[in-house]
């Protein structure tokens, strides 16, 4: 049976099959979608050092025959056959990604997926939608990378670019168009990105034979038995394909003319018309008379004619309308043609704050860290990444037997990711206020509901609190310790208030304490809350005692 992937989900090949010789097949489609399926063979830098090892329709194979791409087949749109065993020590992972050939995006591709099959058995599958993406023009959907032993990754991280802006991510480069090729010299290889010299073998099919060749025994890669057999993918074409292209944000403006009046802005009437394109006349005055100019905001209109006192501007106009005050009338202002701040000035106040530090608050409810600045993975609540950037891997980050049933127990269970690799993410939750605390071989004390984030450096374990024990499981916290940062998340602007003997606060609002301090149950009514007419409803409070310099942080909201 086959084992189901998720994206950022990591297995040993050795977990999946004993093999070596391993069947690679890619379904992707959409409709009017055409896609070129490569892989890039990189080096422990993750770059494309030696261009034999980009595998695709124009490069069927690497020298050694480790890689080899045999096109579509059972139901696949491109298939790979991959032998672990033949892959040369410099070449460390092994990138399967799918670029559009074309005008479209990732996301309108229906379900597909990545699978690999063993022997003839399908060991996994990685399935995606188009759902999952947006913009993006190619896709990474999986790596078979070397740590230690071989492993497989579901990777699923869209690109904006195409099979060129890859190419260039992975530090390859495109070969230019010469108008008159000359065939190479005999002497030397075909280059990396051209088409090979002589005819390439056909490739070997992976079905299993009804009856093994004596001298050769069946393979033991390809689809499973009995799958349909596709066509031949069409080839694709050899020229570079151009995605992008340069557009304008709007209409060029035409000369000005001396002495002529400009255009009025579009949508607007031009001077003289009202507007309906008629043309507007004075009061009491003729056709084609030209209706007097309005006066200056916030003055008073002319009288009829020119004589007599300043008339008041009709109700709801702007001639009355003082600036600053509300506007009136049931209308809206009209919108400033030009002359106002740009769009980049305006969301210059949100940008990103610089970089250069570990963990920087964006403002008060996002965080960042940068994952280049010491290499150290994080461990965060699952579901709190809302941006990433670079090169980013998420695991699933398990507690172990013993952990689950602790967590369990005492209600201080955390789900976690493990975000390693090199790029930012940013992390926020429900608008709540994120407050990261460093530690430096000290220790603090949180509820597991208040964790956002935090270096995989630091220690943490579920501690008791002393005493008989309070309603909904509030008996246990997590302790952290070590050096590194844990970010806290608050609802509202917390307080931070110091250890004295007369310190109490409510067990559904505090967030967290120094581990110096000492803590005890107070319990002023032993009944329920609500129990009986006129209960104050604040039955359990904890008690805080220590020595100068503990501290305690609540939060103005009750869990």
């Amino acid at each position: 049976m086959a084992r189901e992937f998720q994206r950022g989900h990591k297995a040993k090949i050795g977990d999946l099959t004993a093999g070596t010789d391993l069947y690679v097949g890619v379904q992707i489609a959409g409709p009017g979608l055409t896609f070129d399926i490569s892989c890039f063979g990189l080096d422990a830098d993750e770059r494309l050092s030696d261009d034999r090892y980009f595998v695709f329709f124009n490069q069927p194979k690497t020298p050694e025959e480790s890689v080899q791409l045999l096109g579509a087949q059972a139901g696949d749109s491109e298939s790979f056959r991959v032998t672990l065993d033949k892959i040369p020590p410099h070449i460390q992972k092994l990138s399967f990604t799918a670029a559009l050939d074309g005008a479209g995006q990732v996301s309108q591709i229906g379900p597909g997926y990545l699978r690999i099959v063993a022997g003839g058995e399908e060991v996994a599958r990685y399935s995606f939608t188009g759902s999952e993406f947006s913009t993006e023009r190619a896709v990474m959907l999986g790596d078979f990378y070397l740590k230690d032993v071989w492993r497989f990754a579901a990777v699923g991280q869209g690109f904006d670019g195409g099979l060129e802006a890859l190419l260039k991510n992975f530090g390859g480069e495109v070969a230019e168009e010469a108008e008159a090729p000359a065939p190479p010299p005999a002497a030397q290889g075909a280059p990396g990105f051209a088409p090979p010299s002589g005819a390439a073998a056909p490739a070997p099919s992976f079905g299993v034979p009804a009856a093994p060749a004596p001298q050769q025994p069946a393979p033991d890669f390809g689809p499973p038995q009995g799958a349909p057999q596709a066509p031949p993918a069409a080839p694709q074409p050899t020229e570079p394909q151009v995605h992008l292209a340069p557009t304008l944000a709007a209409p060029p403006a035409p000369p000005a003319v001396p002495g002529q009046q400009p255009p009025a802005p579009y949508g607007q009437p031009a001077p003289g018309q009202d507007p309906y394109g008629r043309q507007q006349t004075a009061p009491g005055g003729f056709p084609g008379q030209q209706a007097p100019q309005a006066p200056p905001y916030g003055q008073p209109a002319p009288p009829p004619g020119g004589y007599g006192p300043p008339q008041p501007a009709p109700y709801g106009q702007p001639g009355q309308q003082p600036p600053g005050a509300p506007y009136g009338g049931g209308q809206t202002p009209a919108v400033p043609q030009g002359g106002g701040p740009s769009l980049g000035v305006v969301l210059d106040k949100y940008k990103e704050a610089p970089t250069g530090r570990r963990w920087t608050p964006q403002n008060s409810k996002l965080i960042r860290v940068d994952l280049g600045v010491d290499g150290q993975p994080v461990l965060a609540r699952q579901g709190s990444m809302v941006l990433y950037q670079g090169k980013v891997d998420f695991g699933y980050k398990g507690a172990g037997f013993r952990g689950r049933i602790v967590g369990n127990a005492t209600g201080q269970e955390m789900q976690l990711m493990r975000c390693t690799g090199q790029g930012q993410v940013f992390f926020a939750e429900n608008s709540a206020h994120v407050h990261p605390i460093e530690l430096q071989g000290d220790a603090i004390c949180v509820s597991a509901d208040s964790v956002l984030a935090f270096d995989e450096s630091l220690q943490h374990e579920v501690r008791r609190i002393e005493g008989h024990g309070i309603p909904g499981g509030a008996l246990f916290t997590m302790q952290f310790q070590g050096t590194g940062t844990l970010v806290v998340k608050t609802q509202g602007t917390p307080v931070v208030l110091p250890v004295t003997p007369t310190t109490f606060a409510d067990a559904n609002a505090i967030v967290a304490w120094s581990a110096g301090s000492q803590v005890i149950i107070s319990s002023q009514v032993s009944l329920r809350r609500h129990a009986f007419p006129g209960h104050s409803g604040e039955t359990v409070n904890l008690q805080f005692r220590g020595a100068p310099g503990n501290f305690i942080v609540v939060q103005p909201y009750e869990v």
